[in-house]
């Protein structure tokens, strides 16, 4: 893929375009966060309210009583029942309202909209769009998370910015150079050749840095002194799922040629999900094959993670700022942008795929 490919610039919003597909799986949180309690959420513009039925089994409902729209995350759950703070209108896990005060009768229209649910990969993924449309099997993969073989952790960053922007950073890892530099950083990355591949519905960034010096994080990882091998894998599954396969092995070793057996590998796990068109929920998690009983390692590479991810966190934000104060700016791409250009153009495809169902539900 060249990039001539796409535009030397692209507008950084298109007003006759939503930025976010609502016909996805999106992570609204990790499985942990969701108790026997209401948890308030925001996700693609849409207000809801999450809590864990006594089966263990998450429901999702629109976080507005029918009554008078006073958020239902404001009053309190019993007996897997949401009481609505206001008036002490009750709802089902399904959102039928099964009392009314001071009546008998319950209006048949008092209801509010269900989402629907699955738990995977420790995170649990609502689906926005038509609930008709909303296919288990379009979950996306990222079962490192609680694959036996693998361990690790992760957090939420809430960041205020553009979902997008968030792709970007992670789908184009030169800033790796200059924004980690103390860490896992150094000028291969930026200097090293990759390659961009692209399907229906993923894109796939490549790229190998041979016979170089390890930043400091990876030569802690791996424990060993010598030049290395480093890999980069970026998958990127539309609209906001990207699993990064990371690694090192000592030079010479084979890894570009599959073994990797004496080397260290990772994934960095990213599920981004919009909260409006200028804030996201950012799911993350580092895997490692490698040291799999020792939860101090666990614990030390889920913080030192946390703090590189921080500064991505300052960059993205100062980003949005200025692209709020320079409206009608656009972006310029260069070749290392490919990657996320194509991310973006499937973003696109969804929305665009949606637009006509979209305009009907406006009307």
């Amino acid at each position: 893929m060249s990039l001539k490919d796409h535009p030397a610039g692209q507008m950084l919003a298109d007003p006759d375009r939503p930025s976010f597909p609502l016909n996805a799986w999106y992570a609204a949180a990790w499985d942990v966060d969701v108790k026997q309690a209401l948890f308030a959420r925001t996700i693609c513009n849409k207000k809801v309210v999450l809590y864990r039925r006594k089966d263990g089994k998450v429901a999702a409902l629109e976080d507005a009583c029918w009554h008078r729209l006073v958020p239902l995350s404001l009053g309190r759950l019993e007996n897997d029942q949401v009481i609505c703070g206001y008036h002490g209108l009750t709802y089902n896990a399904q959102g039928r309202c099964t009392h009314m005060p001071s009546q008998e009768t319950i209006n048949p229209s008092a209801c509010v909209r269900a989402y629907p649910v699955i738990e995977k990969h420790r995170f649990v993924w609502l689906w926005m769009g038509d609930p008709a449309l909303a296919d288990p099997a379009l979950v996306p993969d990222l079962h490192w998370n609680d694959d036996p073989h693998w361990a690790g952790d992760g957090k939420t960053i809430h960041v205020k910015c553009d979902y997008r922007l968030v792709l970007d950073n992670l789908m184009d890892l030169t800033h790796e150079t200059f924004v980690h530099g103390s860490s896992i950083g150094d000028r291969a990355v930026a200097e090293a050749p990759f390659q961009t591949t692209y399907g229906d519905k993923t894109a796939t960034v490549t790229r190998w840095m041979k016979d170089i010096v390890p930043p400091p994080f990876w030569a802690g990882q791996l424990g060993k002194p010598g030049k290395v091998d480093r890999w980069q894998i970026i998958n990127f599954e539309a609209p906001c799922t990207i699993a990064i396969d990371v690694g090192v092995a000592p030079a010479g070793t084979g890894a570009p040629e599959g073994d990797r057996s004496q080397g260290v590998n990772g994934f960095v796990l990213n599920s981004v999900t919009p909260e409006t068109e200028t804030t996201c929920h950012y799911f993350w998690a580092f895997a490692r094959n490698y040291r799999l009983g020792e939860q101090r390692i666990t614990h030390q590479l889920r913080e030192g993670v946390a703090g590189i991810f921080y500064e991505d966190e300052i960059v993205l934000e100062a980003q949005q700022r200025a692209i709020n104060e320079n409206p009608g700016r656009v972006f310029y791409n260069i070749n290392i942008d490919s990657g996320a250009l194509w991310a973006r153009r499937l973003i696109d495809r969804m929305v665009d795929a949606e637009r006509p169902k979209r305009q009907i539900a406006a009307q």
